[in-house]
Parts: C-alpha cells; sequence; structure tokens
C-alpha cells in the first residue's frame, strides 16, 4: 500500500510545480508593479505553505482511495470532486500569473473554493481525517480569495483583460 499512498500524496504537486514555474518569473517582474493590500503575505510563505497544502490534501485523498476501495462506484463522486478541484487549483496560476487575468483568476478561484468545500462535504461521511486534511487548504484560499480580489479591484486599469 506504500505506492498508492505516495503517488496520491505526490499527485497534488505536479501542478504545484507547474504553477511554481509561471509564477517565478511573474513575481519578479510583473507582480512587483501591482498594488497588493498591506496584510498579504509575504512571497517566501507561498512554496511552503502550498508545500504542506498539496501534502495534506493528496494523503487526504489517499485515506478516502483506501476507504472506498479504490476507484469503485461510491468513490466517483468523492474522488470526482477532488479531481476536479485539483485540475482548477492547477489552473489558477497559468490564469493569474501566466496570462494576467485578475477577473478571471477571481472567478476561478470562486469556484474552486466552492468545489474544495464540496469535496469536504462528499469526504465527511467517508473520512473525518481526511476531511481535517482539507480544512487549511479550505482556509488558505478563503485568503487567497480576498487577496486576487483585492489585486483585482486596486489594479482594473493597469490589468490586461
Amino acid at each position: 500500500m506504500w505506492l498508492p499512498m505516495l503517488g496520491m500524496t505526490a499527485l497534488p504537486h505536479l501542478g504545484g510545480l507547474y504553477g511554481g514555474y509561471i509564477t517565478r518569473k511573474e513575481v519578479k517582474t510583473w507582480y512587483p508593479t501591482l498594488q497588493k493590500p498591506s496584510w498579504r503575505p509575504p512571497n517566501a510563505a507561498f512554496p511552503i505553505v502550498w508545500t504542506c497544502l498539496y501534502t495534506g490534501m493528496g494523503y487526504g485523498s489517499y485515506l478516502v482511495w483506501k476507504e472506498l476501495g479504490g476507484f469503485t462506484e461510491n468513490a466517483l463522486v468523492p474522488l470526482g470532486l477532488y479531481g476536479l478541484q485539483l485540475a482548477l487549483n492547477w489552473a489558477w496560476a497559468p490564469i493569474f500569473f501566466g496570462a494576467h487575468k485578475l477577473k478571471l483568476a477571481l472567478m476561478e478561484i470562486v469556484l474552486l473554493t466552492g468545489t474544495v468545500g464540496a469535496t469536504m462535504v462528499s469526504w465527511y461521511p467517508v473520512s473525518r481525517t481526511a476531511t481535517l486534511l482539507m480544512a487549511p487548504y479550505l482556509t488558505w484560499l478563503c485568503i487567497a480569495t480576498s487577496l486576487n480580489y483585492c489585486i483585482w479591484r486596486d489594479n482594473r486599469e493597469t490589468k490586461e483583460e
């Protein structure tokens, strides 16, 4: 059972690495030109936080997968929602940092946050531990959504949309 656990725990990091690749250049060039709220976390916090969040959500998906006996019919909704939120998560950085589409990124992260909430609701009857592993992620998404909103609001005239 080590291989599925390691694979499912590592899976979210693949999109995170791609997002980091896109973000790295933009954090030094485009992102500093934007107006940002004073309460935003420092840039150095983001890779640390996302590493922890990706690990937690990945391990949580493994717990749900294991409890439901793999990719069974019963796993369709809980793991399908998880896959959808993961795809939405991976899409945000290319929209925000890659395309500089602040409003579209805001709409996308709102959808992502709702999908994470739905994932947690679907996981709760299966594994409370897995659900709790998603709680820091949902909390961080609320912060990230607020940050995305403030950046969009304060940079409407400078964004490329």
